[in-house]
């Protein structure tokens, strides 16, 4: 069975990748083990090359591999992959347009306990402003692997949120996969809660819990943040009395932000965010302590969704 750690399914998917197609090459930061790169590295020694802790130039060398045919991957915590080589990404490898595969490990909140130099909650805000670039947050470990079956053909740079710790599956293991797929795990006509990475389980547990109480949610995994599917976020949106976006990122630039933006000049229902305020991350002695500090919880999902129903008449009794 795939291992409930993302990181691991990413370092083993790198690995058949690296089988599959000799053009796959892996470029390190001084992360190996925890991005899990070291097991390319055990199986292709050749093909591996630690950069040492210097992004911007592990950066500036994948686009040069890409210029020469190769399929690069290079890889750190999110919070230097994306904002320590930013303008090696925008002007070396965005600009041009080349396949390099950026792997922001650790994403989000999920390195707790090394606060907030170490925690990447703008990541996807950064990511998505870049004109060519691909975003993809995994909801789990099944979704990791799905996703990187894809980057062999795929054309343009592509930046992945990798998540540090276990996420329980929830994702079909038979449910064909492509990159820009918006996927329904949960239907349901009062509320639609479009949620991201380990977002997507909270949403479906908050789902469950706002049943009990007679109010149906529609649960959509927005695994691929851009290219964003806008007609199919119009489409699950439609019809619902509450709209709640839930991520393990900033409420400025990520999820939500790509919500409203594909919502715009279309008449939906009131919408709100669950994510991180304004604010940058802080250290923890747990993950599940730090997610609660922020209210990234199922709890505070389905709160946010009776809150928004509360104006509406027909709700009143499910507040």
């Amino acid at each position: 069975m795939t291992s409930p750690n993302p990181r691991t399914a990413y370092g083993t998917s790198l690995v058949r990748l690296g089988k599959k197609d000799a053009r796959v090459v892996a470029l390190e930061a001084d992360l190996g083990k925890s991005t899990q790169s070291i097991l390319f590295q055990a199986e292709f020694p050749d093909r591996y090359f630690q950069m040492g802790i210097a992004e911007q130039n592990m950066t500036s060398t994948a686009a040069g591999f890409a210029l020469a045919g190769m399929i690069p991957f290079i890889h750190s915590f999110a919070v230097f992959a994306s904002g320590r080589a930013y303008d090696q990404l925008r002007n070396s490898i965005c600009i041009p347009n080349l396949p390099v595969r950026i792997c922001g490990s650790s994403t989000g909140l999920s390195d707790f306990g090394d606060g907030k130099t170490h925690q990447g909650v703008e990541d996807a805000a950064l990511m998505r402003a870049l004109p060519n670039m691909t975003v993809l947050c995994p909801a789990d470990s099944i979704e990791m692997e799905k996703m990187m079956d894809c980057l062999l053909d795929w054309n343009g740079p592509v930046y992945l949120r990798i998540n540090r710790n276990d996420l329980p599956f929830v994702t079909p293991v038979n449910e064909p996969y492509s990159i820009g797929k918006v996927t329904a795990l949960r239907e349901g006509g009062h509320v639609a809660i479009f949620a991201s990475g380990l977002m997507v389980s909270r949403s479906l547990e908050a789902a469950a819990a706002l049943a009990k109480e007679g109010i149906s949610a529609r649960v959509l995994n927005v695994s691929t943040l851009k290219p964003l599917d806008r007609e199919a976020i119009v489409r699950y949106a439609a019809g619902v009395d509450a709209i709640v976006t839930a991520e393990e990122h900033s409420i400025i630039g990520g999820l939500g932000s790509a919500v409203v933006e594909a919502l715009r000049g279309v008449a939906h229902a009131p919408v709100e965010f669950v994510g991180i305020p304004d604010t940058f991350g802080i250290s923890a002695e747990g993950y599940d302590e730090l997610l609660r500090h922020f209210g990234l919880t199922a709890d505070t999902v389905a709160n946010t969704a009776k809150t928004l129903l509360r104006g509406k008449a027909k709700w009143t009794s499910a507040s």
